[in-house]
């Protein structure tokens, strides 16, 4: 079976906790003095107003700090598939920017809301909801190559720049109030905290139209760069403003709250990419198929999604393939592997060594109670594929069911070391560490996994209870006393 998520284990920060980080945060950003930050940090002193207000690495830190407690507020996505997507289109378009530091940080929020963020520091947020209404993912690229935009001009800090000049205490009283609304806990919370985007993106940025023009421009240019259909940003800002046209109040899609559409942005946008050739580009795979994946996720019930994907099929969708694939993974959750199979067969013959089928052959055959079969299979993709994230994890977990945990542990050791930031990861290591009887190991990575969501009172009692454990390996113990000093920095900054 795939493992669930540690909801038992999560506690999120406080909300007074996460408000007071996030003042500070703000206070930091803003150039005044926050005590015990680290010294390597601090903001230096430039003159010129066209430098930033600070540097690249002081936002690059306190852009990761911001994602901890971000998880640890919201329900993120565990779909290495849907991840490993996303994170090389980001890639993609992130060489074809103006991005000087390209260090980034994809973070996918359980939500089926229209958003995407950027934070400072290189954390860019997607809502999956986004793949729901990106109908190519073109237009999915225009919508995060606008977001790399963002970072790539600075824009925040050239917005804190000019506001702590102009009118710093009332920026400081606005940004503050955004923090008491992202905390409020009412049934929008979870959009309004994606809104806030560290508490300082909204209408002290957002709503600047200057920044969102220069964005849109150097989003457009990104897309041409990249080989992309720049016409598919007017598309999916007709589609959106569309959409808000039908909304009232809250059901207003959340991204045109932070990036505001209006017929001129719109003209603007269809204006500038009638300098290129208009493409007709088929409906990409790839795409399709992570739409699947999100339509699936998304549904109340493995049997709605049945009945979903069954009525897409039976009209004209805008790919048989992938409309069946989603069949395949509604019908596997839904205790039918037996018909999954079926399904999938009708398609893999097409695109054998498509990715997505090579994961769903292997659910299929855990579904159907036969792990090692899954294992061997997946062994031998990757033999082809060392390093594969998607199959690595489910290799792992193929390898879990199988009563191989000393095997699954190694291999998600070697795997931590490529991709350190997956929360995920972890936890499933320290589920496979607990079956292998490492129980040094699973504290260390349960305390792992709580640090990358925020989570850092469970992590220190984690890491406390390894240290126990350990007698004569000073090595371990000299790894855990650090880790421990590591949380102790985390806090600090936190709470200061």
């Amino acid at each position: 079976m795939t493992p669930t998520k540690p909801q038992a284990f999560i506690r999120p920060l406080s909300r007074q906790r996460f408000a007071s980080f996030v003042i500070t945060l703000i206070l930091a950003m803003g150039g005044l003095p926050v005590h015990g930050a680290n010294e390597n940090l601090k903001i230096p002193n430039l003159g010129a107003s066209s430098s930033s207000l600070f540097s690249a690495e002081y936002e690059y830190q306190l852009g990761r700090a911001w994602l901890r407690i971000f998880r640890s507020q919201v329900e993120t996505v565990d779909d290495p598939l849907l991840f490993d997507y996303l994170e090389n289109l980001i890639f993609k378009l992130v060489t074809h920017s103006e991005l000087q530091d390209r260090r980034i940080d994809l973070v996918v929020v359980d939500n089926p809301t229209i958003n995407a963020f950027a934070v400072p520091g290189g954390v860019i947020g997607i809502h999956n909801g986004l793949l729901l209404h990106a109908q190519t993912e073109d237009e999915l690229a225009t919508v995060i190559a606008h977001e790399i935009a963002h970072l790539s001009q600075r824009h925040f800090s050239r917005r804190v720049e000019f506001a702590s000049k102009q009118q710093p205490l009332t920026l400081a009283a606005m940004l503050a109030g955004f923090v008491l609304m992202a905390t409020a806990g009412s049934d929008v919370g979870l959009a309004t905290i994606t809104a806030a985007q560290a508490a300082a993106q909204d209408s002290a940025l957002r709503y600047s139209r200057g920044n969102e023009a220069e964005a849109d421009r150097v989003a457009m240019q990104t897309i041409v760069d990249a080989g992309l259909d720049p016409h598919a940003a007017s598309d999916m800002f007709e589609r959106m403003l569309q959409a808000s046209r039908y909304a009232t109040g809250s059901r207003i899609p959340e991204f045109l709250r932070t990036h505001p559409l209006s017929e001129n942005r719109i003209a603007d946008t269809q204006n500038r990419a009638r300098q290129y050739p208009k493409q007709i580009r088929s409906a990409k795979l790839d795409y399709q198929l992570m739409r699947a994946r999100v339509v699936h996720h998304l549904a109340d019930t493995p049997e709605e999604a049945v009945e979903l994907f069954t009525k897409e099929l039976s009209g004209s969708p805008r790919s048989t393939a992938a409309a069946r694939y989603g069949l395949v993974l509604a019908l596997t959750d839904a205790g039918r592997a037996d018909e999954a199979a079926l399904e999938l067969d009708s398609i893999w013959a097409a695109k054998p060594n498509q990715l997505e089928y090579i994961v769903a052959d292997a659910r299929i055959d855990m579904a159907r109670n036969e792990p090692h079969k899954a294992a061997e299979k997946l062994a031998a993709r990757l033999r082809l594929r060392p390093g594969n994230h998607p199959l690595t994890m489910v290799y792992a977990e193929a390898l879990m069911n199988d009563q191989q945990a000393h095997v699954a542990e190694e291999v998600l050791v070697e795997q931590s070391k490529r991709r350190p930031g997956d929360p995920y990861l972890w936890y499933l290591l320290a589920e496979v560490q607990g079956l292998s009887g490492n129980i040094i190991g699973l504290h260390q990575s349960r305390a792992e996994y709580f640090i990358l969501k925020g989570i850092l009172d469970e992590a220190e009692k984690q890491l406390r209870y390894a240290l126990k454990l350990v007698t004569d390996d000073y090595t371990t113990g000299a790894k855990i006393n650090q880790r421990l000093r590591d949380v102790a920095d985390m806090r600090e900054m936190l709470e200061s």
